[in-house]
């Protein structure tokens, strides 16, 4: 089959990251995944045997504002259409991102799903905080999904639209997001120079107020061990400046983006999630499949669904640093055991991506 995967960028990060992964795996199962990128702004590495159409030219950055949106969706169908003629029909759309969303959404291509990658309700809280245009943008992006077929990354998004009632999609299910397991085995045993000889801790998430850096930072003063700790982080200024208000700054590692993070996972004593929210948190998973314990914030929604049985001690109560400083310590000083994670059975590549595929039949 042939399936276009239309998202914002490929940017840094998770929706991008997951949607790589699946196209790898469709390459891998005989199929031919396209990428329709909405913008150039590129950090991941994509197949030579994946290709990338970029949809709009620069001068096009504002094509989902308010007043150009008509002509942005009809320039869309345009370049949709010019593709189709040289490579053939595509015989599934795959939405990502809520700018891509919004135009996808209006562009009558078929069969279309779009999919969602964290909590609409916590998105549409934050935005409502920085004003009345930013939340009205993120809600007519948001009830573009209205009447569509969703995809949800976790069964704690589908949970959250049912019971908010806000949307109401033609259709949902819950699809959780692919892993390369013997890719990410392969990735974390690499050398890296960069990589500290000591014990430290991890936290790997782009600087934004989602991820709540500060209430990590905060959770750093408080406990007792005083490993350092590596961000793998984009802005390494804000990061240092944020760090700085709690005194803790010097125990900070950023070396920057990293295309291959899994070493650095792989040899910390723990990796650590402080956010508000999330959809299917990647980096949980990635980190268990490293061998590598978590501590994690209960937040919405996916932490609960990813620690379970023995790691169900692991979540804290989210914006509670102390409840974070306790379960840091603890998990330094006495590591579970990890030889049973029952997400990992229920993550691999060719499952998700065979459940994707299901879709166009």
């Amino acid at each position: 089959m042939r399936i276009a995967i239309a998202i914002d960028s490929l940017a840094g990060g998770g929706a991008e990251k997951v949607m790589i992964t699946l196209a790898k795996q469709f390459i891998r199962l005989g199929h031919e995944p396209h990428f329709l990128v909405m913008e150039d702004n590129r950090y991941y590495e994509t197949p030579e045997d994946l290709p990338v159409h970029q949809c709009f030219a620069p001068k096009d950055k504002d094509f989902d504002h308010f007043g150009r949106l008509n002509a942005s969706v009809h320039k869309l169908i345009t370049k949709i259409a010019e593709i189709e003629s040289q490579v053939g029909k595509f015989d599934l759309f795959l939405s990502n991102l809520d700018k891509t969303n919004l135009m996808m959404t209006k562009t009558g291509v078929s069969p279309l799903y779009v999919i969602v990658h964290s909590s609409v309700e916590e998105e549409l809280s934050r935005q409502f905080k920085l004003g009345p245009f930013a939340y009205l943008k993120k809600l007519r992006a948001k009830k573009a999904l209205n009447g569509q077929h969703l995809i949800t990354v976790s069964n704690g998004i589908a949970q959250e639209i049912k019971d908010r009632g806000r949307l109401h999609p033609a259709s949902m299910q819950t699809i959780y997001n692919p892993f390369e397991f013997n890719e990410i085995t392969s990735q974390s045993q690499q050398d890296n120079p960069q990589i500290p000889q000591g014990d430290y801790l991890i936290h790997v998430g782009r600087f934004a107020k989602q991820k709540r850096h500060d209430v990590l930072f905060q959770a750093l003063k408080l406990t007792q061990n005083q490993l350092p700790v590596v961000l793998l982080c984009h802005n390494h200024k804000k990061a240092i400046k944020a760090a700085k208000k709690f005194g803790i700054e010097k125990r900070l590692i950023i070396p920057g983006f990293q295309s291959n993070p899994f070493p650095w996972i792989k040899q910390a004593k723990a990796l650590v999630l402080s956010s508000d929210f999330e959809g299917l948190p990647t980096v949980l998973i990635e980190s268990l499949a490293c061998g590598t314990p978590v501590v994690s914030t209960d937040c919405p929604h996916g932490p609960s669904e990813i620690l379970t049985g023995n790691l169900v001690p692991y979540l804290v109560p989210r914006r509670d640093p102390a409840a974070l400083a306790n379960m840091i310590d603890e998990v330094v000083s006495l590591p579970p055991s990890l030889e049973q994670v029952d997400i990992l059975a229920k993550v691999d590549a060719t499952i998700i991506a065979e459940q994707y595929l299901a879709l166009a039949k």
